[in-house]
């Protein structure tokens, strides 16, 4: 179960628990105001202390009893009266009219123990009773005028059930208010709108709902800044051989002469523009993509078989510049791929590494297993400059180029082309620094 679960849980259960409190205290100031008698102390206390007194009088006779309540007096643990016939205490003190009136009337009865009558041999009679003093400060506070009203604990759950309502319907419409706001700002644009120094330290279901909200507002304002960056580079792109399609016109109607070389450059850039726009919609195709649904159908085919042919047309080509391709297949690797895609994304790093690597050395393509995910495991190893560690996922992004790159006719598309192919599969891409100079590519493909 959640955290809101319990906080509900325990808000009701704690406005129970103070409205059961508030019809107890209630009953209980009944119940003491009941038993407060106007002028005679009652309760287990007095007829204690009465029987004790009347046993003391019958079996010690008046000195014993005289000495007893000397004693008590001295303590002050007991104010008890020993009143005869014609109302004089034994012990000479002013007894309260309201008190000895009372007590002859509940000694008439013989109903209460609180108060005694004993007869002597000698013919006298001594009636024992214990006069209310004046009652503490904290019954009188409590107890002003007497009983409360019955109306109390009704009064005290209702009140009760108020304020814990109150404080739990704030405490969750607040942040639900908060994220109605931020829906309502970014439906209108502002993405860089936040919720969670709005929720603050909460912690329950509702604070996830907006740390959630506030993962989804930063993806969606990355994603939109992504778009308008690349519409940026794609215009640059395109407007560089634009350009100089114009320039290349514009000479070739000044010199006709140069007519043929105008007309070889013109096709140069043409290529360049196709290649360009043909990568292009490979990066839009992929980013499209929705989970595995690709227009390309998987097929099992032999991965040493696939990269041995790429790394072998890279090597041919690479050896034309003082440098090499190596790559020592042997056995089988078997994947349930879309080859055209995973071909894209091998080429287009091995060709990264060759185009990077230093003059005299050899690119490393390797194929095995990963011990970890259990799948494919391809990597592929350059002598170049490396990558800055700040720049390691930077290079993966469409039109970035390296700041320490060399200079050539790449569009910086190559390496967002080939991640997005492994995602495709549900495979990884990643790039580390090599010890001793150079970077390091490894992807990671799934074999079903």
């Amino acid at each position: 179960m959640g955290r809101l679960f319990w906080k509900f849980f325990v808000s009701y259960w704690l406005a129970l628990v103070v409205a059961f409190a508030g019809v107890g205290i209630s009953v209980w100031l009944y119940r003491l105001a009941e038993d407060l008698d106007p002028s005679l102390e009652m309760g287990p206390r007095a007829r204690f202390v009465v029987a004790s007194a009347s046993a003391t009088l019958r079996h010690g006779g008046l000195p014993a009893l005289r000495a007893l309540m000397e004693d008590w007096g001295r303590r002050g643990d007991v104010r008890l009266f020993a009143v005869d016939d014609a109302g004089r205490d034994l012990l000479d003190r002013a007894v309260p009219p309201d008190a000895l009136t009372h007590a002859r009337q509940v000694a008439g009865t013989g109903e209460s123990p609180e108060v005694s009558r004993v007869s002597l041999s000698d013919g006298s009679a001594w009636l024992l009773f214990i006069p209310v003093q004046a009652r503490p400060l904290w019954r009188r506070m409590l107890l002003p005028g007497g009983p409360p009203s019955p109306l109390l604990p009704l009064a005290a759950g209702t009140v009760a059930s108020l304020i814990f309502g109150a404080l739990l319907a704030w405490y969750v419409a607040r942040p639900i208010r908060h994220l109605r706001g931020a829906f309502s700002a970014l439906s209108q644009g502002r993405l860089e709108t936040r919720v969670a120094p709005l929720i603050g330290r909460r912690r329950d279901e509702v604070a996830d709902l907006g740390h959630d909200f506030d993962r989804m507002a930063q993806r969606l304002q990355t994603l939109m800044d992504a778009q308008r960056s690349l519409l940026h580079d794609v215009s640059h792109e395109l407007r560089s051989p634009l350009a100089r399609l114009q320039a290349v016109i514009g000479l070739a109607r000044q010199s006709p002469q140069k007519l043929e070389s105008s007309l070889e450059r013109i096709e140069s850039e043409a290529e360049r523009l196709d290649e360009l726009v043909g990568q292009l919609l490979t990066l839009s195709r992929l980013g499209a993509t929705v989970g595995d649904k690709l227009l390309e159908r998987p097929e099992q085919v032999d991965l040493v078989d696939v990269v041995g042919a790429i790394a072998a047309d890279a090597d041919f080509e690479a050896r034309a510049n003082g440098r090499r391709v190596d790559f020592p297949g042997e056995g089988e690797l078997p994947a349930r791929v879309r080859v055209e895609l995973i071909h894209r994304a091998v080429e287009n790093v091995v060709r990264n590494a060759v185009r990077h690597t230093a003059d005299g050395t050899t690119v490393e393509v390797a194929l095995a297993t990963d011990p970890t995910t259990g799948g494919v495991r391809v990597s592929v190893a350059d002598r170049g400059p490396g990558v800055a560690e700040d720049e390691i996922e930077t290079i993966f992004e469409p039109f970035y180029r390296g700041k320490g790159g060399q200079p050539g006719r790449g569009f910086g598309l190559g390496l967002a082309i080939a991640r997005r192919a492994v995602e495709a599969h549900g495979g990884t891409l990643h790039a580390r620094n090599r010890q001793g100079g150079g970077l390091v590519i490894e992807m990671v493909l799934p074999t079903g």
